[in-house]
Order: structure tokens, then sequence, then C-alpha cells
């Protein structure tokens, strides 16, 4: 697991990168060629998002995430351990139903062909499809953490 999370942190930098590259090149069509654009807009945000999304099992292996652990830090042992483990077990819960809604959505988006509705109007499924990949691979990341001993 904690290799598919590393792997989809460089896929999320990418998109990132990916995603900043079309705002410079929205600013410069618009404002240097003084031409519209139509797609860097709705690209961005799926690039961006889908970079957000795929990187959250990396962010919880790598504990980067913000937390308040002013009671955790007070705790020690057992204390500490279930409700760190409480935390992981309700944020696993959480995942795993945003992994389930996800997933219903992509086959929806797929299955109905869902368009943006915009100018550029592209297919839905691929914008939705980070989402239900990232809180699957979360929902594995935090099955992971629990079963290392680590919540």
């Amino acid at each position: 697991m904690d290799t598919a999370s590393i792997a989809t942190a460089y896929l999320a930098g990418a998109l990132l990168f990916i995603g900043v590259l079309s705002v410079v090149h929205m600013v410069f069509v618009r404002y240097v060629m003084g031409e519209s654009t139509i797609w860097q807009t709705e690209f961005t945000t799926f690039a961006i998002s889908a970079s957000m999304l795929l990187g959250t099992p990396y962010v919880l292996k790598t504990g980067g995430h913000v937390a308040v652990t002013v009671l955790p830090d007070a705790l020690s042992g057992l204390p500490k351990f279930l409700m760190q483990l409480a935390a992981s077990l309700v944020g696993l819960a959480f995942c795993i139903a945003l992994s389930f809604g996800s997933w219903y959505y992509f086959y929806e988006a797929y299955a109905f062909e869902w368009t943006s509705g915009t100018v550029w109007n592209p297919p839905l499924w691929p914008a939705i499809l980070p989402v239900a990949i990232g809180a699957t691979l979360l929902s594995l990341q935090y099955v992971a953490e629990i079963l290392r001993g680590e919540p």
C-alpha cells in the first residue's frame, strides 16, 4: 500500500504541474494574445482536484495532514492508542462511504455519458475517476496504518 501511495503522490505532483502549466497557458492566450480560452479553466480545475485527491494516501502515510493533537499528546500508552484508533476508524468509515458514493457517481457519469455542459463540454467521468481512486486508496492506507499499529 505504501508503494501505491508513493506512486499516486508522483502522479498527483505531475497533475499539479500540468494544472499550473494550463493556468500559464490561459494567461498567455488571454492577456498576451487577446484571445478567449475554452478548455483551460475547466482542465485546470480537473487536474488540480485530481492532484489533491490522489495525493491524500501519501499525506496520511507520512502524517502530513493537519491535526489537533493537544489531547493525544497529553496521553500515553493505551489511552493514546485507543484515541488514535477511534479517530482512524471514523476516518476509515468516512472514506469507505466516500469511495462507494464516488464509484457509483463515476458509473453514472460513464454509463449515461454525462458532460460538463460548458463550451468545452468534456465528459465528466475522467474528472470523477480520481475522486473514486483517491478515496479508495485513502481507505486502504487507513487500513494499512491500523494494521501497522500506527492509527
